[in-house]
């Protein structure tokens, strides 16, 4: 806990955080168009839940979510501990599973980007719990533990999907230890002591699925089995395997990607050699070892497959299944697999292994040489994860909306914020209107401003212009332009055509009195624009494309003379 703590401390927001606080600042924490919102092919309520109260409380002060890391961390450690202690009871064996759970690189990702653990660490608490449970309503009968089962894996449901493969993580761990320990008809003796827990968590699996096909884009599945093949392919050498030793030692980042395990050869040399070894090991020591080896490889598939098909398309770089933060809850299967081995029984023809002071000396030191291995990882990591330009940009903008709004009362004009904080894929989620909505001190944003101004790539406030991509044409009246009445909508062509995006017009009008006009490309959106009495020149956001601007006057008696003027980009002069 106390390397988590140092880890969640020394973070930051990142991506899909920004979104989560986006989110909560424009809809109600209870609106079920928030709470069920498709996000990125994820449901997850609760985790909406969460983030947006903490938001609302402090947006943008690191303090609560890091302080939800360490409590979701401690409550996973302690339901996978109780778990151990249902399955092997209070022993030392009980902490070669644990500490390798507890501190496998495999769980730095998903534990430090806030918006990842939402989903993860209440998963894997739910599944280690669960496993605990059907193990105690299988032994005892006592069906509160089919209740508290069923009540904790419809939690682990609200915070991510993923957690549908719990009961079948449960059923597997709680028939392999039945039948490891003696009972031949293991499956048969799960099913019919635990039939409550399963009928309840498959209703609730079903229900969750057809949910999940209502609220998610089912586009979003490209079924790129040769990527997908890849992917699992590349995350078993570059991911997987180095953890069982420890690794990665190295991990890179190009902003504004997340950091990814870059393992060198040696580390994934050691892991292959550390796992030929155990494999041998084990199949030399204890019964049933091929079982429990398939159950492992079979689960290496399973949380991994769906999430490729999902993700994976042409376009998906590799280094997608090096980022680690789709497998925590393989640390934690991995975990309970191994304390159900040490339960099988010894083989006769393994005396040498033995306990004995030599086997003692052996695996204290290499459990010591894992934790040195993991801690130089989750230092590496620790390093490259700070690597964030967040934290500096966030801090110049609150600074900068907070002198603007001392200022000016002129509003700004709504952009997205800077590519490297957070893509435009994201929309309208990227909008400083979105992401800064809960914050108070700032001056409002607007479709439409009298006083350009633009944030730079260090998230300064600094006065802008409208670069010149396009310009609309000089109006047929030499005197007045374009004349716009109510009556007389007009068309000013521009001097080429433009591609569908966010644009910017500068208008320069003479206007009769005070009203509002609507502007839009032959092709996108309206935006309603107050006007003044006198020449002025404001600042008009566009969305859409189109080859011209159409104007129209919505206020009786009032009349527009709009003037060419420049459609293009905001940007620093």
């Amino acid at each position: 806990m106390a390397v988590r703590a140092a880890l969640a401390f020394g973070g930051y927001f990142y991506w899909d955080d920004l979104i989560l606080i986006a989110r909560a600042g424009t809809h109600a924490l209870w609106s079920p168009s928030y709470l069920f919102d498709d996000h990125d092919g994820h449901v997850m309520p609760a985790a909406f839940l969460v983030a947006g109260a903490i938001a609302k409380i402090a947006p943008f002060d690191w303090t609560g979510p890091a302080i939800s890391l360490v409590v979701l961390q401690l409550v996973a450690s302690l339901a996978l501990l109780r778990t151990l202690v249902v399955i092997l009871g209070w022993r030392p064996t009980m902490l070669v599973p644990l500490t390798f759970a507890l501190f496998s690189p495999l769980g730095l990702p998903a534990f430090a980007w806030w918006a990842a653990a939402l989903n993860a660490l209440p998963m894997v608490a739910a599944l280690a719990w669960v496993c605990g449970d059907a193990i105690l309503l299988v032994r005892t009968g006592n069906q509160r533990y089919a209740i508290s089962g069923t009540l904790v894996f419809f939690g682990g449901l609200l915070f991510f999907e993923k957690a549908a493969v719990i009961p079948f993580v449960a059923f597997a761990i709680t028939t392999l230890l039945l039948y490891v320990t003696g009972d031949r008809g293991a499956w048969k003796t799960v099913w019919r002591n635990g039939s409550r827990l399963w009928l309840a968590s498959g209703a609730l699996t079903a229900a969750w699925i057809a949910l999940y096909l209502v609220v998610v884009d089912q586009g979003r599945w490209t079924l790129d089995l040769r990527m997908t093949g890849e992917l699992l392919v590349r995350s078993v050498t570059h991911g997987i395997v180095p953890a069982l030793v420890g690794g990665p030692w190295r991990w890179d980042r190009w902003a504004p990607s997340s950091p990814w395990a870059l393992p060198q050869w040696p580390v994934m040399v050691v892991g292959w050699l550390v796992l030929a070894a155990v494999v041998a090991v084990t199949f030399a020591r204890k019964e049933h070892a091929r079982l429990l080896w398939l159950a492992a490889a079979g689960y290496v598939v399973v949380c991994q497959v769906p999430i490729y098909l999902m993700r994976s398309s042409r376009f998906t770089a590799i280094v997608l299944a090096q980022t680690l933060r789709y497998l925590p809850d393989l640390a934690v299967v991995l975990a309970l697999l191994a304390a159900v081995a040490l339960c099988a029984p010894n083989r006769v023809t393994a005396r040498r292994l033995d306990a004995s002071r030599a086997r003692t000396a052996a695996v204290v030191a290499c459990v010591v040489l894992y934790l040195v291995s993991c801690g130089y990882s989750t230092a590496t990591f620790m390093t490259s994860w700070r690597t964030n330009p967040t934290r500096a940009y966030l801090d110049n903008v609150l600074a900068s909306l907070a002198t603007a709004n001392a200022t000016t009362k002129a509003p700004l004009l709504d952009q997205e914020v800077d590519p490297l904080i957070l893509q435009r894929f994201a929309w309208p989620d990227d909008l400083f209107s979105h992401v800064f909505a809960l914050v108070r001190d700032r001056p409002e944003f607007s479709t439409s401003t009298t006083d350009l101004r633009t944030f730079d790539r260090k998230g300064h406030l600094v006065d802008a212009q409208v670069t010149w991509v396009r310009h609309t044409l000089p109006g047929p009246n030499p005197q007045c332009g374009y004349l716009v009445q109510p009556d007389k909508p007009v068309r000013m062509p521009l001097d080429g055509p433009m591609l569908p995006t966010e644009w910017t017009a500068e208008i320069n009008y003479l206007a009769n009195s005070d009203g509002s006009m609507t502007f839009a490309l032959s092709d996108g959106d309206q935006t309603r624009v107050p006007v003044h009495p006198g020449l002025n020149r404001v600042f008009v956001r566009l969305s859409g494309a189109g080859d011209a601007v159409l104007a129209r006057a919505n206020t009786s008696a009032l009349s527009v003379c709009l003037a060419s003027g420049p459609v293009g980009y905001v940007a620093p002069p």
